[in-house]
């Protein structure tokens, strides 16, 4: 044997010994999906997204390469990987617009968006900023709401209701206290702005009490009474038992816990 042929045998009993062995090389689709969709159960979201992306990569046309797509996003999700989890939901809305299941595929997408918000509302309980845009709630939102009008009968559809009553309140409760953070340094007319916005897009939410509020303090320290009058007497009629007084507006941050 020359030298040179000896060379060559090792190096390619090396490469040989180096590549790892995948026991899925020969696997049926069924049994693939069914791996993956038992390591997703079981919580290991990495080695889920594997199996299902070598489905999808081996059998693109099977009839579970489309579930997997779904599959992926929510492994994405449970894996805390938002990024991945949105792609992959925003790219089966898209690819698959007319999926029996694309109403899960919104749904998963406002779930995704909601807990992303989650850290964001708690930041605007503690913090002064009034620059925060709460866009993760705005389209967790818009997801949900695509369940509702376009799905009514979509099992997901009870709860992404819940879920938008929650989101109203909590973008309405932002932007009064963004109206309470004008107020108090005397920017009397972006307070009034984002107060009126409350009443005009959330008239349902408990924030509309406390924007009549930021009106009435807006309209007094600009001293436009015929204004003021008409926020106290709507404040009035629409809360006659409320016990929020101009004041509060200048006591703890933690207005809403008056609610």
């Amino acid at each position: 044997m020359t030298r040179s042929l000896a060379v060559l045998l090792l190096w390619l009993l090396s490469a040989c010994a180096s590549t790892p062995h995948d026991e899925t090389k020969d696997w049926p689709p069924d049994k693939i999906y069914s791996e993956a969709k038992a390591e997703l159960t079981a919580g290991n979201y990495k080695k889920a997204i594997t199996l299902y992306e070598k489905l999808q990569s081996r059998y693109p046309y099977g009839r579970h390469a489309q579930q997997a797509e779904l599959e992926i996003a929510y492994a994405h999700f449970k894996d805390n990987e938002t990024v991945q989890a949105l792609a992959a939901a925003d790219r089966f809305i898209k690819l698959h617009p007319d999926h029996p299941n694309v109403d899960y595929a919104y749904y998963l997408k406002g779930l995704i968006n909601f807990h992303e918000d989650l850290g964001l509302i708690g930041g605007l309980f503690q913090s002064d900023l009034s620059d925060r845009d709460p866009k993760a709630a705005r389209e967790s939102f818009d997801a949900f709401r695509e369940v509702v009008t376009r799905f009514p009968r979509s099992r997901y559809a009870a709860d992404s209701t819940a879920r938008m009553t929650y989101l109203v309140n909590t973008l309405a409760g932002g932007e009064v206290r963004t109206a309470e953070y004008y107020l108090r340094r005397q920017a009397y007319v972006a307070a009034v702005n984002r107060a009126q916005f409350v009443l005009t897009n959330y008239p349902q939410s408990p924030a509309v009490e406390r924007a009549l509020l930021v009106m009435v303090a807006a309209y007094d320290a600009m001293g436009v009474q015929d204004l003021r009058a008409d926020a106290q007497r709507l404040l009035s009629l629409n809360y006659p038992n409320s016990k929020l007084k101009v004041a509060d507006l200048k006591k703890s941050r933690k207005w809403w816990s008056l609610w």
